[in-house]
């Protein structure tokens, strides 16, 4: 799913923020404050400052004492002569990051996503996917679509829209389906859920699956101090050592697949989870949009 920045409509900004699970880390208590550095590839003076940000956005929801926010970060975009700006917004109804485009004579603000145009314009996705996915897959290699779907065991979004994704793959078996671990800093034992699926992943393809149904059925009841043992558990029951998977889940070579799969969803513009990319197209799930799902897999096939 997808923030939708609603500078007039507040109430559907905030509606809208528990509606996904975003990367971005926890928001300050107070809106003026920003702790991340803007991040420069190009001239520094081409960008918006952080002032300029946090006044804008001071100006746009500071009527509203119960919203909070953080400067994520401050960027070129892939889209010459536009600034990306990432921000974290709170509101007692939930959290959530959102992204908007500055232009180049800081006189307007873009809203929505940037995406690829061309006559083939999820090729180059795609093709990174190929080129870079770590993470356990299943169904033909050579199958016409490729599913690659970025995921945090933590985030409720992506328990929910489990089903569905199952669904899609036993409903389209000549589906080859790559799941990447994408764990968000927001959630507190989010990296170490991955660790752990990498672990059983590697030891076991047939227990991974396994492995993440049960830890999205057993999510409310894992928290950051019981994490290790309750994911240890886990992983016995899917019919790998559980002791194996947690001495495993601690290695630096874990942790280096762990975060090779969150740059990868980074250098395509993953920002929220769950994110599926079909044939490189970048789609939402949730548990309702199944026969959407359907049509651009049937589509995905002929177009390839």
């Amino acid at each position: 799913m997808r923030l939708t920045f609603a500078f007039i409509a507040v109430p559907v900004l905030i509606v809208s923020l528990v509606a996904a699970q975003q990367k971005p880390a926890k928001a300050t208590a107070k809106p003026a404050k920003a702790n991340a550095p803007a991040e420069s590839k190009a001239d520094s003076s081409a960008l918006p400052t952080e002032d300029e940000v946090n006044g804008f956005l001071q100006q746009t929801f500071g009527y509203d004492s119960s919203l909070t926010w953080k400067i994520t970060s401050i960027k070129p975009s892939k889209a010459a002569g536009l600034a990306e700006v990432n921000v974290q917004i709170s509101s007692p109804q939930g959290a959530g990051g959102q992204k908007f485009f500055d232009s180049e004579d800081h006189k307007h603000a873009v809203v929505g996503d940037i995406i690829p145009f061309g006559k083939r314009p999820f090729d180059e996705a795609r093709l990174i996917l190929e080129k870079n996915v770590n993470g356990p897959a299943r169904g033909p290699a050579n199958a016409p679509v490729t599913i690659v779907e970025f995921s945090d065991l933590q985030c409720p979004h992506c328990k929910e829209a489990n089903p569905t994704v199952e669904r899609l793959l036993s409903e389209n078996p000549n589906i080859h389906f790559v799941f990447q671990n994408f764990p968000l800093a927001m959630h507190n034992w989010a990296q170490k859920g991955a660790a752990y699926a990498d672990c059983v992943g590697k030891a076991s393809n047939d227990a991974f699956w396994k492995f993440v149904h049960n830890v999205y059925e057993a999510q409310a009841e894992i928290t950051a101090e019981n994490a290790d043992q309750k994911l240890t558990e886990i992983a016995d029951k899917t019919g790998v050592k559980g002791a194996d998977i947690a001495a495993c889940s601690s290695t630096p070579e874990t942790l280096a697949r762990v975060e090779a799969s969150q740059k990868l969803g980074e250098s395509i513009d993953v920002n929220s989870t769950p994110t599926l990319f079909v044939n490189g197209r970048s789609v939402g799930v949730g548990s309702n949009n199944y026969d959407v799902l359907k049509q651009l897999v049937e589509f995905s096939a002929k177009e390839k």
